[in-house]
């Protein structure tokens, strides 16, 4: 069996492609976005294997808000919603005639997607209880060109991420709307923070995990392919130095007043990607505003970026804390008591 960071399409492997899909060849661009549907068509095929035993697995096709970026006004479509897939994993042993919490599992990367990457931390949440939906926000990959540039990071793919906590309840009578939680890593532990500030009443409690706090500190430290994804012409258009203003308000620590919802953050001094100084800044920008949550920064944890997303007992044990955190405020039928439970759940042969 392959580990959690072991599986096609993963991504860590997406972010690799980025500055490749940004190349100025056009013809490597598409046959970048060729192989990321193929990979995402085989991917959807592992879920089965992976979880199938444990789960029902469904996607859906939803809408939100139209593209940020569109053309004339008087074009055709103008206006029209943004449509985009979600991935619904059930528990298969739940009595439809009782009521379950809902986890909203928005997925990392700039441009990536949700992959079996995260197949044993599903499988560890579905073991417990929940219910979980995992929208593929605009400008995730797998999906072709036009909708990766249909990206809006920081912005509307906040409110495509709410669309799938929202289809879920309106539409599954066994989800408790009075138990919803949202988690996530790196970009997704991003959304989950503006999830938190933009629907404080939507969630009751969530995990960010890594996440990208500051786009500012962020921008100041990225090569110039990873700027270039921001500044891209179909993206925000500008710099940062050009529009400050405009990366602060999709930045979490500069939106840190509008916390109202029990959170825990989780951060590494030997992260890779999200240099800790980002999400320091996010943790005294909370500080300052009064807010109460709770925090780790792991001193030089082993796997950088992905420390608590390995298949280690280490990462095993932050991750036993980081769904004991959630189970107090969602009380899932099946909370983990033990490092056992959750590996015997996640890995089928403990």
């Amino acid at each position: 069996m392959q580990g959690a960071a072991g599986s096609i399409g993963q991504a860590e492997q997406n972010g690799a492609q980025q500055g490749f899909k940004g190349s100025e060849n056009q013809e490597e661009a598409e046959w970048m976005h060729y192989y990321d549907q193929l990979a995402k068509q085989m991917d959807d095929i592992l879920w089965y294997e992976k979880i199938g035993d444990l789960a029902y697995i469904d996607k859906v096709y939803l809408y939100g808000e139209p593209p940020a970026k569109q053309g004339s006004p008087t074009s055709r479509g103008y206006g029209n919603p943004l449509k985009f897939w979600n991935y619904i994993f059930i528990p298969k042993n739940i009595d439809v005639h009782k009521k379950y919490p809902l986890i909203v599992f928005p997925h990392s990367g700039v441009h990536a997607d949700m992959t079996t990457y995260y197949a044993h931390i599903v499988r560890e949440l579905i073991a417990q209880g929940y219910v979980i939906v995992s929208t593929e926000y605009r400008g995730s990959t797998g999906y072709g060109e036009a909708f990766y540039k249909k990206i809006d990071y920081g912005g509307r793919e906040n409110s495509d991420v709410k669309v799938g906590r929202d289809y879920m309840i309106e539409n599954y009578s066994f989800v408790d709307s009075t138990r919803v939680g949202i988690m996530g890593w790196s970009h997704g532990g991003m959304i989950t923070l503006m999830n938190l500030f933009n629907y404080p009443t939507a969630y009751k409690c969530g995990f960010a995990g890594v996440p990208v706090s500051d786009l500012l500190i962020r921008m100041g430290i990225a090569d110039d392919d990873y700027r270039a994804l921001f500044s891209a012409p179909y993206h925000l258009g500008v710099t940062v130095s050009q529009d400050v203003a405009e990366y602060k308000k999709r930045s979490p620590a500069w939106n840190a007043s509008k916390l109202q919802t029990p959170l825990l953050i989780h951060t590494n001094t030997a992260d890779d990607d999200v240099d800790v100084s980002e999400v320091q800044h996010l943790i005294q920008a909370l500080k300052a505003n009064g807010k109460t949550f709770e925090y780790k920064i792991f001193e030089k944890a082993p796997g950088g970026h992905s420390f608590d997303r390995l298949d280690t007992r280490g990462a095993n044990e932050i991750r036993l804390s980081i769904y004991q955190f959630m189970a107090r405020y969602l009380s899932p039928a099946h909370p983990f008591k033990s490092v056992d439970d959750l590996r015997e759940a996640a890995y089928r042969f403990n």
